[in-house]
């Protein structure tokens, strides 16, 4: 699946001569039909007056609160060869001599200005616009332009990768801001308008609806909670906003799915409103963003899972992991728990616990609503710092019957080890081989992953892996170490 952002160089449009850059839609517009002697039956509507007005009341309102960002970036571009100069190179004067007439060579690298177009909103009246990070992502100049066309320089406040928000100021008083909603109220069905600068043409509003809430493992982000929605959504559109029936903020548009094509497939995605205002007041206050910390590697629990653990339903996030000296084992949680609420708030699925914590403040206190062994029991934790993020290793024996039919192992040597990054004292065998058309390959299993438990018993070598799998049902709970870290998988 390829994933497209909104910001663009400029490019030559197709028959408008627009460029390929900017902010926002499709127009959407709401009519009316009449005639000189209409039927009786047949009342003109007042375009001031009701649903036959449309969204044009609330498109007045919100167009001036969505303005357009200009960035330019310089990069360095190699240049052509210089006349009467050789290059030196021993092999290149051997054939040719010393002579260097006619030759071009190789200059220093010219600088070329690369411009880009996207969009942003207007958040408070002295000049804050939050916009995407990829949109002012290394650019040496970023200027605003307003819907009544005035222009501004404006200056990076600051900007969360992770999170793809940025925050912009400009030198302006009494602007029009954007009325902010509430994400977490936003339902499927829930009309949704779009609205800014598409291919560089002019402000453009779309109209669709919400198809999807709480989108999330789409690599795009590398914290995803986004809003998926039908109203058209095209290059430039990054930093826009989506916005409800009512002109309230609900998300700012980042992203569309493109099958090999620059145009809107009808499926974008925007960012929660409630997590961008999160991290716009962190960089406004901070400069930076910091997340809270609770050092556990965190599962969806499949129904095969559930049923491995005991468990009821598949809501919930299974602690695959614990980190050591992390506020989670220091709190006592286990590898194995379910996590089924934080502070009272339902926890759905592994995104929703991460994106949950992450919103949180360092040393925060959580209350934590754990399943452990078939029992609920409260937990209370103290969260960290987000530490900076590492990752990393790469990759035969007998091979597993039964639901792991087509997984060769073997033991754990002091070689296999250094590949993979572990030390050799390891506990459990190492996946040689995964058939990619068996069932613990659909179920994640790697070449390279350590398998230290089978049906929750330990095995340290391919014998007691072997004696794990005897009389085992065609259902098998792996908890597997991967890069340093485990999780379990359900073959």
């Amino acid at each position: 699946m390829n994933y497209q952002r909104f910001w663009r160089r400029p490019q030559a449009a197709l028959l408008a001569g627009a460029l390929a850059v900017g902010i926002g839609g499709v127009g959407f517009a709401a009519g009316h039909f009449g005639s000189a002697n209409p039927p009786a039956i047949l009342r003109l509507a007042n375009p001031n007056e009701g649903p036959a007005a449309g969204f044009a009341p609330v498109v007045r309102k919100v167009l001036p609160e969505v303005v357009s960002v200009s960035s330019t970036k310089i990069s360095k571009i190699p240049t052509q060869f210089g006349e009467g100069q050789l290059p030196d190179d021993p092999l290149f004067r051997q054939f040719f001599g010393n002579s260097n007439r006619g030759f071009n060579v190789p200059q220093q690298p010219q600088e070329q200005r690369e411009r880009g177009l996207g969009s942003g909103v207007i958040m408070t009246p002295d000049g804050y616009i939050m916009t995407n990070n990829h949109v002012v992502d290394g650019a040496s100049q970023v200027q605003v332009t307003l819907s009544d066309k005035r222009q501004f320089d404006a200056k990076v406040i600051g900007a969360d990768p992770k999170a793809d928000i940025a925050v912009l100021k400009i030198d302006a008083n009494d602007l029009p801001c954007i009325t902010v909603g509430d994400s977490s109220k936003v339902q499927v069905g829930d009309y949704a308008l779009a609205i800014g600068n598409p291919f560089g043409v002019g402000e453009t509003v779309t109209m669709g609806i919400v198809s999807a809430t709480h989108r999330s493992n789409l690599g795009i982000e590398q914290y995803e909670n986004f809003i998926q929605t039908d109203a058209p959504i095209n290059p430039g559109n990054s930093g826009g906003a989506l916005v409800n029936d009512r002109g309230e903020l609900i998300g700012i548009n980042t992203a569309i799915i493109a099958h090999g094509s620059e145009g809107n497939q009808g499926i974008g995605f925007a960012i929660p409103v409630n997590m961008a205002r999160n991290v716009m007041e962190q960089l406004v206050k901070y400069g930076k963003v910091t997340r809270a910390y609770l050092g556990i590697i965190p599962q969806d629990v499949t129904p095969a899972m559930a049923k491995a653990f005991g468990a009821n339903e598949t809501s919930g996030a299974l602690v695959g992991d614990v980190s050591p000296n992390s506020p989670a084992q220091q709190a006592g949680l286990q590898r194995g728990d379910i996590i089924l609420d934080v502070n009272g708030q339902p926890v759905t699925n592994s995104n929703d616990l991460r994106m949950t914590i992450s919103m949180m403040q360092p040393n925060a206190e959580v209350n934590l609503k754990v399943v452990r062994n078939g029992a609920q029991r409260d937990v209370a934790v103290r969260l960290g710092e987000l530490p900076t993020e590492t990752a990393s290793a790469k990759p035969e024996g007998p091979q597993a019957n039964g639901s792991l039919n087509g997984v060769n192992v073997q033991n754990i040597t002091p070689q296999s080890a250094q590949d993979l990054g572990i030390s050799s004292n390891t506990p459990g065998v190492v996946v040689t081989n995964v058939d990619p058309a068996s069932k613990a390959a659909d179920a994640g299993l790697r070449q390279g992953d350590v398998i230290q438990e089978v049906n929750h018993k330990p095995v340290k070598n391919t014998s007691e892996f072997e004696q794990a799998l005897r009389g085992s049902s065609q259902e098998n709970l792996l908890l597997v170490n991967r890069n340093g870290s485990t999780l379990y998988l359900a073959v």
